[in-house]
């Protein structure tokens, strides 16, 4: 009665993992698996049914754990998609009536009252209200909306009530985006993986080697019985359950959490190199600023006005997507004619004509200030950009335009400073504008003056064997990004090119989010390594105690089931990390650093 009873418990105990091995046997592969099956197999043959079933009584709870906490993480990111509601009010046939997220059509209405949450992407039409986007970009601070301003699927309307017209399907909203990439990503695999896989691949037919082996020669030289004993424990040690583990555990685990903080990371060699960084580099537009700049002064040579200066600049900009146009373009207060055969000099600045005349307005090294030339410079010295008008070959003005640095950029650059990493900044703009906004916010490695192409010969410069990050907006620094080991685009909520092209997409665009990214990228890797070290020091221990005969089968099963769950919760301690603080950096504005607001740099009258 007791033999039948502990027959029927390694049934029952086995039957978790038997049949998956018997049926990757057929395809011809062979797994832990099969180890297992083996072990279990050898252990009934030779009468030890307590150890058979403890074998597999441990080794299945193993397996469920490490299926919970794989299932756990993985729930944590698609909880995600619990954000959107589960109906959405639309305006339809001049009446109010809630549908199924699923059922919303493009150009619907959606009303969205205070409290509510998005169910897809769309674009405010009418009212106005304050969004609270924690749940996409991990951001605490609301951001405030109105017409014409996007709202992302799961943002919280905090403010009014508002008419949102829906730009997305649900299935296709920047949230189900961002849920599918990172999963997607999670397969793709880092060093630390690719070791432990390298490893634990032969380690199985090279164990079931040695357990034969241990098997034959003993059995040889001595008891049969007892050498068969022992291979099977041999083959249990060896057994490379929690190397199997170590890394692809941690990566879910971590990349899980760091999304739930609006840091996306695509897959394990992202999180690896970034654990590794040692230089951070900034492209400046964007990224160290806020991305809105401003006309902070205007010139006019003499016998030219300054209307005259911004009209010219915008005719030229009209059609310019670049951030320095919709500054200029903002600027002017009249009706603004577009120039004719407007062309674009990479790196210098725009050409065209207007009534036969033609105009450039460049970089003060591609057009001469003339007499300017003292003027420029003094604004330049104080951070502001400046780019020279030119008519008929004459120069009508000049026009600086400032950008200003986010409020917590020097906060973010102490942080990576404290943790080990240099910082550099890469810009095209010019050297006295760049090394002032660097100074502000605490950087000293400037790089001024780049054209695109120059960005990735700088990154390879700066790397000097270690491992470099590309900070930019993952659209127009996308071959700087591509060239670094780590390539980070900020702030790219909705935007799919960004998510798709960097290795890391911050959807906030708060920096300190970098160093808080760089800090758990650091502490997965350790725990990577910690796992892979801890692992195969398991193995090395084992086998020669297992074939000396020091332990048995029932004491090698629990270490080796033990260590297993070790692996696993210590690879579930990668979820853990915390939001971002919030802001205590004060905002860096134009009189702070002597730039006076437009036109006040020379009173009227003063044109020269």
């Amino acid at each position: 009665m007791g033999t039948a009873f502990e027959l029927a418990a390694v049934a029952v105990a086995a039957a978790t993992f038997v049949h998956p091995a018997l049926r990757n046997l057929r395809y011809r592969r062979i797994g832990v698996g099969t180890l297992m099956t083996i072990a279990v197999v050898g252990a009934v043959a030779l009468g030890q049914y307590p150890e058979a079933a403890l074998l597999g009584i441990l080794f299945s709870i193993a397996e469920g754990l490490e299926h919970f906490a794989v299932t756990r993480t993985r729930r944590g990111l698609r909880a995600l998609l619990s954000l959107v509601p589960p109906v959405a009010t639309v305006a339809r046939g001049g009446a109010e009536v809630s549908v199924p997220p699923d059922e919303l059509r493009i150009g619907d209405r959606m009303l969205l009252r205070p409290g509510k949450r998005a169910a897809t992407d769309g674009m405010i039409r009418a009212g106005r209200t304050s969004l609270d986007l924690s749940a996409i970009t991990g951001e605490s601070v609301p951001v405030e909306a109105g017409p014409g301003d996007e709202v992302h699927a799961g943002a919280i309307n905090g403010g009014g009530a508002i008419e949102v017209e829906v730009t997305a399907r649900a299935a296709d909203s920047s949230l189900a985006r961002i849920v599918h990439i990172v999963e997607e990503a999670q397969d793709r695999k880092g060093a630390g993986q690719r070791l432990a896989d390298t490893i634990a691949r032969p380690l199985v037919p090279a164990i079931m080697i040695l357990a034969g082996l241990v098997a034959g020669i003993g059995s040889i030289v001595g008891d049969p019985m007892l050498w068969l004993e022992r291979a099977l424990v041999v083959l249990v040690a060896a057994s490379p359950c929690a190397l199997a583990i170590a890394v692809p555990l941690t990566v879910v685990a971590a990349v899980g959490a760091s999304t739930r903080h609006g840091a996306l990371i695509k897959g394990g060699a992202a999180l690896e190199e970034l654990g590794r960084v040692r230089v951070v580099a900034l492209d400046k537009t964007g990224t160290l600023t806020r991305n809105a700049p401003v006309v902070v002064a205007t010139l006019a040579t003499e016998g030219a006005a300054e209307t005259d200066v911004l009209a010219t600049a915008a005719a030229l900009e009209a059609r310019s997507e670049h951030p320095l146009a919709a500054a200029i373009l903002a600027a002017v207060d009249a009706p603004v004619t577009a120039a004719d055969a407007v062309t674009a000099v990479p790196g210098h600045g725009l050409s065209g004509t207007i009534d036969g005349d033609v105009l450039r307005l460049g970089k003060p090294g591609w057009i001469d200030p003339g007499a300017l030339a003292a003027d420029v410079l003094e604004l330049q010295r104080a951070g502001a950009t400046v780019v020279i008008v030119e008519r008929r070959g004459q120069v009508l003005g000049a026009i600086a335009v400032r950008d200003e640095l986010r409020p917590e950029a020097p906060e973010a650059v102490d942080r990576l400073h404290r943790l080990g990493i240099d910082v550099a900044m890469l810009t095209g703009d010019n050297e006295r504008a760049a090394r002032a906004l660097a100074a502000d916010a605490g950087i000293g490695a400037v790089h001024a003056e780049l054209l695109p192409e120059d960005k990735a010969r700088i990154l390879t410069a700066l790397a000097g064997g270690r491992r470099v990050a590309m900070v930019g907006d993952g659209v127009n620094d996308a071959p700087a990004l591509a060239t670094a080991d780590v390539g980070i685009a900020m702030g790219t909520a909705g935007t799919d090119v960004a998510i798709e092209t960097a290795d890391v997409a911050l959807m906030g665009e708060d920096l300190r989010h970098l160093p808080q990214l760089l800090t758990h990228a650091r502490r997965a890797r350790r725990i990577m390594v910690q796992n892979i070290g801890f692992s195969l020091m398991i193995i090395a221990v084992l086998i020669p105690l297992a074939a000396a005969g020091v332990l048995g089968l029932a004491t090698v099963v629990f270490i080796h089931e033990l260590a297993e769950v070790l692996v696993i919760v210590n690879a579930i301690r990668a979820a853990r990390t915390t939001a971002a603080p919030g802001l205590t950096a004060a905002p860096v504005v134009a009189d702070q650093v002597g730039i006076a607001p437009r036109r006040a740099v020379l009173s009227e009258g003063q044109s020269r």
